[in-house]
């Protein structure tokens, strides 16, 4: 048989194997690597992968580890856990809720304008859906707000962190496209590339995700105007109205302040995004400090968290460059190009096929096993067809948004599972998420017919 098309079968058969073995439980970071290992003796056998390759891995690993960019994943990581001990969410979230009682639907509304105010800031999704699930899911559901509709507004809120900077996913795929980005244009001969950044991304990300909280927003509106039963309005006793508006500012300002300290300094050229996360980081510090809330046991258990939370990361990423080497090396990567480059309807079609598996990948698997494995599978075929790749990056970001909403594996109804009371069933929570799901597939849908939403900024901000 032609070697060519035994190391392309045992590609794809790999592929589909991690996939499987993801699907009965074992850990992702393992199963990459460990299916690759397998697959890569079978290439062996057959002649088709040399093992020699494996030798490049520990330059890769040296390379992520001293990798200037990824140093900013820790320190927002730090930043929003150190803000979620601090109180802010908690403050913003009984504040706004006060603002928007008079209307119907207002509580939602807060929760969404918070949630977005907190992905500026934070960026930790885990930490934004269990907040928000521990202090207005209780207040929604006394106010007879929709169970759906509550644990809905409450989990795709939270999800606003994986598209609106900082996002440590655009983080990771700045750095990934950056790279593939150069490679690609050298291949055909332009040796003097436009680099793609973080900040590209991030300033990228921005549209979008005020295109998100406006969808989002105006489904709230359709609900409160059409079904106004489900979101009926929470009016604010007249003694506590005299003292609202300085509550107001006193909630908002400390975030306002940490966001136009790293995301304007980043967007204004001011600092890298790793110099600008080390000021977020102190800066989250210096709130909780104002707030007496800064501890030692408060610094440990956030370094802790920031450790957990990075190590679980960075070790996917470990896996990944296994499985990258392997699928790569036995011609996957001419499979997957062959398959794209002749796909009917050209290069959107190529890259509506990508986003179509990316959504199918997220029923079952996390954010970052999904760039991680299919970024550097698919990012330079779409590229050498003339994609922009922070369209693509930023397509990607709002694409994987949903792989924490939709069952059975999305994270953020497992977030909010865990903190909801027991009056409130899962199958409520699934079925409050789907419209949420729905709007960010019409978000994607836009963002095809329109590209500009994501790359006007940047090309008004870098060029």
């Amino acid at each position: 048989m032609d070697p060519v098309l035994i190391g392309e079968l045992l590609s794809g058969l790999m592929f589909f194997g991690i996939i499987g073995f993801l699907l009965l439980g074992f850990p992702v970071a393992f199963t990459l690597a460990g299916v690759s290992l397998m697959f890569g003796l079978v290439g062996m056998w057959f002649g088709v992968f040399d093992p020699s390759n494996f030798g490049s891995l520990a330059n890769r690993y040296i390379g992520y580890m001293t990798n200037e960019v990824l140093v900013a994943v820790p320190l927002f990581i730090f930043m929003g856990v150190m803000l979620e001990r601090s109180k802010i969410a908690e403050q913003l979230l009984l504040t706004m809720g006060k603002l928007f009682g008079n209307l119907r639907g207002g509580l939602g509304m807060s929760v969404i304008i918070v949630g977005a105010l907190l992905a500026a800031s934070t960026g930790v999704v885990g930490a934004t859906v269990v907040t928000m699930g521990l202090i207005s899911l209780p207040a929604m559901l006394r106010a007879n707000y929709d169970p759906k509709l509550a644990t809905g507004v409450i989990c795709a809120s939270g999800t606003l962190g994986q598209i609106i900077p900082p996002s440590t996913v655009l983080i990771f795929m700045g750095d990934m496209l950056s790279g593939i980005n150069a490679q690609v244009q050298m291949a055909k001969g332009n040796f003097a590339p436009v680099p793609v950044s973080v900040g590209d991304l991030f300033a990228g990300a921005l549209l979008p995700g005020v295109l998100l909280v406006g969808l989002y927003l105006g489904w709230t509106l359709l609900k409160a105007i059409f079904d106004p039963a489900s979101c009926p309005a929470t009016p604010v006793p007249p003694e506590e109205k005299k003292e609202l508006l300085g509550e107001v500012a006193v909630a908002l300002l400390p975030p306002l302040l940490l966001i136009m300290a790293v995301l304007g300094s980043i967007l204004g050229g001011i600092a890298t995004p790793t110099e600008a996360a080390s000021v977020g980081a102190v800066g989250a510090m210096v709130l909780a400090a104002f707030r007496w809330r800064l501890s030692f046991a408060v610094l440990r258990e956030t370094a802790i968290a920031t450790a957990s939370i990075t190590c679980m990361v960075f070790i996917i990423l470990f896996g990944a460059s296994v499985f990258s080497i392997v699928f790569r090396l036995m011609g996957g990567d001419n499979l997957v190009h062959e398959f794209l480059a002749n796909l009917p309807g050209g290069t959107l079609a190529a890259v509506a096929v990508v986003m179509l598996i990316m959504f199918l990948l997220g029923f079952i698997l996390d954010t970052f096993e999904i760039i991680f494995i299919v970024i550097p599978i698919t990012a330079p075929i779409l590229l050498a067809l003339d994609v922009d790749p922070v369209w693509l990056g930023v397509l990607v970001g709002v694409n994987l948004q949903t792989s924490f909403l939709t069952p059975p594996f999305g994270f953020a109804l497992f977030y909010l599972r865990g903190v909801a009371p027991g009056s409130v069933k899962t199958s409520m929570i699934y079925r409050g998420v789907l419209p949420f799901v729905l709007l960010q597939l019409l978000a994607i849908a836009i963002m095809f017919m329109f590209p500009e939403i994501a790359t006007w900024l940047p090309r008004a901000i870098y060029s």
